[in-house]
Parts: structure tokens; C-alpha cells; sequence
């Protein structure tokens, strides 16, 4: 009866247990007092009400009128950082009151798309303007969008009886973009560009005689095409870059199937190929799509601009590998995407018939394919002999075993991971 009593008062005065605790101790201090009487009673009893006036004043502190503010030091500019990249993040903080605070302890949560929280905890001293100021660092971020959650501000009295606590809403957000590698250039595009090549799209790949810009001088470019006035501000051959009658659109098509994939890691290296191709094609002007071939296909047709990469790259940020269905069958689907001349590139894990359908059925639309195998380095040996079979259809194809080697194939540099087909 007696402990139902009590546990309705505290619902109704929503006092903690330690609040009777310390109240006890008072009542029990003065009834000592009041009937033995004495200077140890009465020390006793002053004593107890000084340090339960002190501890019940600890209410009032202001921690739960707190203001504030949280600065990203590397990512305030544009929202948004590569992707292995720690956050800094400064948190200033003003606490209202009078009541002394002997060190406040800070919780702040940084939630991940999918549901995946990150908390960071500190503490910090207030100086003697009721303020504080802390710096920390993140971990390194993997690739995806994230917020920031309210921060949690807990104080204690120097016994640790009582904890006080308010929250301070600060909603931020950024983004994590994949990790990308500078493609110095693509030899086969030039290839196409100057002719050389005998694509059904050479044609539609002539330039005009309109000037478009100025670029680094490539070997067997002609005299005349030689910028003479750039060349000799900069010390270093330039050459002109001509506006093209019509370019065939480039469709990156990045194959999310999960089974292809043994690692995040390994996906990971898919994504950030594709991001580098994008970022290509931004640079160089060129039209470029996209088709991610997952649980859903997601279509990005080919167009020019740095806004229109700028949206591949969000649809990247955090894209999954959470396909089942086969390659091709989805390729099939989308098949109006295709058009004759244009230039197909498939990112992926897999080889075999797999792979070699989609490519046939591309060839198929008058579309040139090619393959950028995302490999491991643990299974080299079976990429070996996918190079022979590649090599005997007469497909074009690339291989990597981590991003930077990205730049070097698309080269045709003497690397391990070389260009066959």
C-alpha cells in the first residue's frame, strides 16, 4: 500500500527515486536534530541542507535551454566530401544560468540513409562566460547521404546523484560521394575521334570547323591543329579542340547484381569506376548516360553538362548492390535506350555467357560494347582467361583491381590489368 503511494507520487510529481532519497535524509537529519539535539545535530542537519539546497539548485542550471551551434569544417562549402573522408566538425555551445556546471558531456548522432547511426561522445569544461567550443572528427565516411541528429547535453552535480539534460537541434546534412581517379585520357575515344577507327560511328563523330576549346597536345595531332599563342603562354604544346557534328552518346551500365559482388569493397570499386567515367565525360564534354541495373533499373540518358553528371553522381551516392535478375534480361527491357552508333560501357564483376549475351545483344542494336571487368586480385587466374575468351568474340574490355589502375588501363599503359580485346 505504502509503495503504491509512493509510486504514485512520483508519476504525479515526476521526481526521481534519488529526489525521496534525499529527502529522506534531510527528514531523518531534522527529527535527529529536533529530538537529540546538540552541535552534531545541528552540524549534521546544516550540513544536509546545504548540499540537498545545492543538489535540488542543480535543476536550474540552464542545460535544458542550451544554444548552439556545429560547423563542418570540410564539408560547409558544397555539402559534400569523397568518399574515406572524416567529417571535422566544431560545436559551440552557450549555457543560460548561474548555477555552477562542472563539466557538461556531449552526445552527437550522425545517422547514415540506410539507418545506420554513428555516435560521438565528448566532454568539455565551460569557461567562465558559460560557453564551450569542441573540435572532433568522424571516422572515415563511407559513400551515401547523412544528418545529423540532435545533440544530447548532459550535465551532473560533483556527487553524480543527479543528471540534467537538454537537447540542441541543430539538422545538418551532406553527402558522401564515391571515391573517383582523374582519367588522363581514353585512347580508344581518341582513336574514334581523329577516324583512326572503323566504328559505325566514326562518321558521326567528324568535327566542325567551329573552335570549342583549348587542350594538351596529343601525339599525331597536326600542325595546324596546334594553338600557337596558348603554346607559347604556357611553355607546353596546345592543341584546338574542335565542336563535333554529332556525338553518339556514351550509356555507362553499372551491373548491381549482388551475386557478382564478394565484398562491399568490391562494389564499392564498381561505383567508383563508374563515377570516374562520369567525371570523364564531364571534363570532356561529352555526352554520357547512365543505366544502374539493380532491384530497380534507374535511367540516366546521355546528355552534356556538369548538372547532368551532377545527377549521376547523386543517383551513385547511394546506389546498392541488391540486383538478382540476369544482365541482359534487364538490358532487354530498356531496350529503346540503345541507339545505333552510340557507345556502350559495362561496369562488372561478372564474366562468361553472362556477360557475353549482353554484349552480343548490344552488337546486335549497332551498338559498340565494351566490358570494364571490376576485378579481384585474389582471382586473377580465371580474369586470365576471360581476356582469351573476350579476345575471341572480338570484344573490346578492360580490367581493374583497384580504382587507381582506373586511369593507366583506359590508357593502354603496360599494366598488369591491361586493355584486351
Amino acid at each position: 500500500m505504502l509503495a503504491a503511494v509512493i509510486q504514485r507520487l512520483r508519476r504525479v510529481s515526476q521526481v526521481s527515486l534519488k529526489f525521496w532519497y534525499l529527502f529522506a535524509c534531510w527528514v531523518a537529519s531534522l527529527l535527529f536534530f529536533l529530538f537529540q539535539g546538540g552541535k552534531l545535530a545541528s552540524m549534521l542537519l546544516s550540513t544536509v541542507t546545504i548540499l540537498s539546497v545545492y543538489l535540488l539548485l542543480g535543476r536550474f542550471n540552464g542545460i535544458k535551454a542550451v544554444k548552439g551551434t556545429r560547423v563542418l569544417l570540410n564539408a560547409e562549402a558544397n555539402r559534400s566530401v569523397e568518399a574515406g573522408t572524416a567529417i571535422a566538425v566544431e560545436l559551440k555551445m552557450q549555457v543560460p544560468g548561474l548555477i555552477p556546471i562542472p563539466y557538461v558531456i556531449l552526445r552527437d548522432e550522425l545517422v547514415r540513409s540506410n539507418g545506420e547511426k554513428i555516435m560521438i561522445e565528448a566532454s568539455a569544461v565551460l569557461n567562465w562566460k558559460r560557453q564551450l567550443s569542441i573540435r572532433y572528427a568522424t571516422r572515415a565516411l563511407r559513400r551515401g547521404f547523412y544528418h545529423f541528429g540532435d545533440v544530447e547535453c548532459m550535465t551532473e552535480d560533483v556527487f553524480g546523484l543527479f543528471a540534467h539534460r537538454g537537447k540542441l537541434s541543430l539538422p545538418q546534412s551532406f553527402s558522401v560521394l564515391p571515391k573517383t581517379v582523374a582519367i588522363k585520357e581514353w585512347k580508344m575515344f581518341d582513336r574514334l575521334h581523329k577516324g583512326y577507327h572503323q566504328l559505325p560511328a566514326s562518321r558521326a563523330w567528324r568535327e566542325t570547323t567551329q573552335i570549342n576549346g583549348i587542350r594538351e597536345y596529343i601525339y599525331g595531332d597536326r600542325m595546324s591543329r596546334i594553338h600557337w599563342n596558348a603554346t607559347a603562354k604556357s611553355g607546353t604544346l596546345k592543341s584546338k579542340e574542335f565542336e563535333r557534328e554529332s556525338l553518339p552518346g556514351i550509356i555507362l551500365i553499372l551491373d548491381c547484381n549482388k551475386q557478382g559482388y564478394w565484398t562491399g569493397e568490391h562494389f564499392e570499386l564498381a561505383v567508383s569506376a563508374t563515377a570516374s567515367l562520369v567525371e570523364y565525360g564531364k571534363k570532356e564534354k561529352l555526352s554520357i548516360g547512365l543505366i544502374s541495373v539493380g532491384a530497380q533499373t534507374v535511367i540516366v540518358e546521355p546528355a552534356k553538362g556538369a548538372m547532368h553528371a551532377q545527377k549521376m553522381m547523386e543517383h551513385l551516392i547511394d546506389i546498392e548492390a541488391d540486383g538478382n535478375e540476369p544482365l541482359q534480361q534487364k538490358l532487354q527491357d530498356k531496350a529503346r535506350y540503345f541507339r545505333s552508333g552510340s557507345f556502350s560501357v559495362i561496369i562488372s564483376p561478372q564474366t562468361g555467357e553472362v556477360v557475353l549475351q549482353s554484349l552480343r545483344w548490344l552488337k546486335e542494336r549497332q551498338v559498340n560494347p565494351c566490358h570494364l571487368l571490376i576485378g579481384s586480385a585474389s582471382r586473377k587466374a580465371q580474369q586470365g582467361d576471360w581476356e582469351k575468351v573476350l579476345a575471341s568474340h572480338g570484344y573490346r574490355g578492360y580490367a581493374i583491381h583497384a580504382l587507381h589502375e582506373l586511369s593507366e588501363v583506359l590508357g593502354e599503359g603496360n599494366l598488369d590489368g591491361k586493355r584486351f580485346g
